[in-house]
């Protein structure tokens, strides 16, 4: 039996996604060996990941152990994968796609962004602090690092009222009892990727091991409207810390997007929506990615990307 070692962060969402490739991979009839990696971004949870820089923070050292051959596949989530992946590496197959909505989870479920009180939520995200920022302006924010056992005991110790997550991750770890209000994805539209899990290889893995893992694990709807996503990510050369946003969705023979960029204080928002068929997924996430880009969205990066820089700089000084 071939054996695939599968490299992973250590938190507890970041084993339960490794272990989720290795059941597909079980059931195909493929062993799995699990190897956890420390990345930067585990190693500092002081500060946001915009403040850091966002380039390579939760893989770059599991695609040094890719490189030395020491694993066979790396698994993360989606949404955390850079816009364009280092010579030599590719994503190779897509989970099916959770629920990909952003959640308010709290003990208190009466909390609702809706209801004008002057709630505290703890996220670090800024694509979702400037969506508060515009349509709920009567909400604080306060950064919010750590795996999602920490940020929970962090609420619960009185850091803020509410968190702000992904309900992909809350479910997999069987908070749901926690959600107390859904986001809506026409105000909240998700990161990139939200709720999916992807596989990393290095291109000198042998073909037929590549085809193997493809087969058991990729599924083939959330691929096509990843696509889309992360073709319009590389046209805006987004990542973690950059507040840019997508969805791709499916219809029939149809393949839809939204997507676009907001700025980090909120005052301005550009969205689009665009259609093409589902064999164009590709061409379609960059056409998007150029009308936002002309819609004023090439300005707005390079102001955010300068106010960001100015962030990493402060802080690497302090």
């Amino acid at each position: 039996m071939d054996i695939v070692r599968i490299g992973t962060r250590g938190s507890k969402l970041a084993l339960w996604q490794a272990y989720h490739v290795a059941d597909l991979l079980k059931a195909g009839g493929l062993g799995a060996e699990i190897i956890t990696i420390e990345t930067k971004g585990d190693k500092i949870q002081d500060v946001s990941i915009a403040k850091i820089g966002s380039k390579g923070v939760f893989t770059q050292e599991i695609e040094e152990q890719l490189h030395q051959e020491k694993i066979d596949i790396a698994v993360h989530s989606a949404k955390d994968m850079q816009s364009e992946l280092p010579e030599g590496f590719e994503l190779i197959a897509y989970t099916t796609r959770e629920k990909v909505n952003d959640v308010i989870v709290s003990h208190n479920k009466t909390i609702s962004l809706s209801n004008k009180k002057p709630y505290t939520i703890g996220t670090s995200s800024t694509r979702r602090i400037a969506m508060l920022k515009q349509y709920y302006p009567h909400i604080s924010t306060v950064e919010m690092r750590g795996n999602l056992q920490t940020r929970i005991r962090k609420m619960e110790e009185g850091q803020c009222d509410a968190l702000l997550l992904a309900y992909a991750g809350v479910s997999r770890m069987d908070y749901n009892d926690l959600i107390a209000e859904i986001l809506p994805e026409d105000v909240f539209t998700p990161a990139v990727g939200q709720g999916s899990v992807t596989v990393e290889i290095s291109s000198a893995l042998p073909a037929d091991k590549k085809a193997l893992i493809r087969q058991f694990v990729n599924h083939p709807e959330t691929e096509c409207r990843l696509l889309a996503e992360r073709a319009f990510l590389r046209k805006m050369h987004g990542g973690c810390s950059i507040p840019v946003f997508a969805l791709a969705k499916i219809d029939g023979n149809q393949l839809h997007i939204t997507g676009g960029l907001a700025s980090l204080d909120g005052q301005l928002i550009i969205r689009k929506t665009l259609y093409d068929s589902l064999e164009n997924a590709v061409i379609l996430g960059e056409r998007l990615g150029i009308e936002v880009l002309e819609a004023g969205g090439k300005s707005l990066l390079a102001d955010i990307r300068a106010q960001l820089n100015k962030s990493a700089i402060y802080h690497k000084n302090l």
